[in-house]
């Protein structure tokens, strides 16, 4: 179906994090942005560089790729469409990507800006922030049409030029309150793709359970249309409301889906074997149990109750999966240790702290730096309010100053 590809843009740091009652801390954020590029995800969108509290978690991560640590996945930031806000994500982070947001439908124009914003008023906002954020070396700037599921063919056709024109390089079509079918979003993005042939990326929330549908059905018809297709996807589906864009479902429906198999290209990097660690780590700092039906990664994926099905499995396990456990990385039996067990956490001491750290394979080279580390992890504990896990222990033994970045607000 032609060259363009289908990219994932990830924002659990953005929008999974929105959740309301839940959230991460800014270490988990950061544990969240390494597994995403272990997977060979695209893009993280990585918080909020105009949001005081975000600077030093933002600029620790920027630092992380630009030792090569984070690479090659890209690190967005989000902000408001204002010259004001994209003033403030450069004053104090370093971002060099960024989307802009804008609500364009009229329920929201007439509503939220209470009648004293027209369309152009909006546009011309748009226009102006892109302007600056391009001025000022931004590399690439994203465009988002907040509400546009229902904001019209026309009025979004106008201002996704305009965003072209100021030199935008994609277009965020925001199902906003997840309202849009998978018929209807098909046909207005290709129809959109046709008309204005820039990048489009598809952000689409769960309110009707078609998140993943909207969204794949959204990048087919950005392909179609002549485009690349970004796709808005979130670990486990977290985000406000009901959610987003699962991220494995999201791939398994790109690669397994009888439409999209072999048809169209999903980015070549992203690793589905990295599935379900990235899942359970999300699942742990969320405090957020993986319900047991869900696609990829729930408990019962790969279970058989049934006689039909479960002599069917036993025959051969393609009459009744799709698609194999070990293609997410999930082990035939999953190894649960018994016993003794030492965890490190605020009030560790420096014998339990080396104990836990031998079995990750690390030593330290003075008594003064696993000090130094310990201390270190103490706050961790503190700052993240549950045992640390042993990617954390790790990423803060390999990278303590940075770590110490992170975990940093000053009111």
């Amino acid at each position: 179906m032609g060259k363009n590809q289908i990219y994932l843009i990830d924002v659990t740091n953005r929008d999974g994090v929105q959740t309301s009652r839940l959230g991460l801390a800014k270490l988990e954020k950061a544990l969240v942005n390494m597994y995403l590029n272990d997977m060979g995800i695209y893009q993280s969108e990585l918080g909020f560089p105009a949001t005081r509290h975000e600077t030093n978690y933002i600029n620790g991560n920027l630092e992380l790729a630009e030792m090569g640590v984070l690479k090659p996945i890209i690190l967005s930031g989000w902000a408001r469409a204002t010259r004001g806000d994209v003033e403030a994500a450069l004053r104090l982070t370093k971002i060099k990507h960024l989307n802009i947001s804008i609500s364009t439908s009229d329920q929201m124009i007439k509503s939220k800006f209470r009648g004293k914003k027209t369309r152009k008023d909006i546009m011309d906002m748009m226009v102006e922030a892109l302007a600056f954020a391009k001025k000022k070396g931004v590399k690439t700037v994203g465009v988002n049409a907040e509400d546009a599921s229902r904001t019209s063919d026309k009025y979004l056709t106008e201002f996704s030029l305009a965003a072209k024109e100021g030199g935008a390089d994609r277009i965020r079509y925001c199902d906003t309150l997840g309202c849009d079918d998978p018929q209807t979003i098909y046909t207005r993005i290709r129809r959109l793709a046709e008309r204005v042939k820039i990048g489009i990326e598809l952000h689409c929330h769960n309110d009707l359970g078609l998140a993943v549908a909207c969204s794949v059905m959204g990048a087919k018809g950005a392909v179609d249309g002549g485009v690349d297709a970004y796709i808005n996807v979130s670990v486990n589906g977290m985000g406000e409301r009901a959610g987003n864009a699962d991220l494995v479902s999201t791939i398994l429906a790109l690669k397994k889906a009888n439409g999209f198999r072999g048809k169209y290209h999903l980015d070549r990097h992203v690793d589905l074997s990295k599935a379900w660690e990235i899942s359970k780590y999300a699942s742990y700092a969320f405090k957020v149990p993986i319900p047991i039906n869900q696609p990829g990664v729930g408990g019962n994926i790969f279970s058989h109750s049934s006689g039909i099905h479960a002599d069917g499995v036993l025959k051969d396990r393609r009459n009744y999966e799709l698609y194999d456990f070990g293609e997410l990385g999930r082990k035939q039996y999953e190894i649960v240790e018994t016993g003794s067990e030492i965890v490190v956490g605020e009030y560790s001491g420096i014998k339990g702290f080396s104990n836990v750290y031998s079995k990750l394979k690390l030593k330290f080279e003075s008594d003064e730096e696993a000090a130094k580390i310990l201390e270190l992890v103490r706050y961790a504990n503190v700052h993240t309010q549950k045992p640390l896990t042993d990617s954390e222990l790790f990423f803060i033994a390999k990278y303590p100053e940075i770590a110490r970045k992170i975990m940093t607000v000053t009111p």
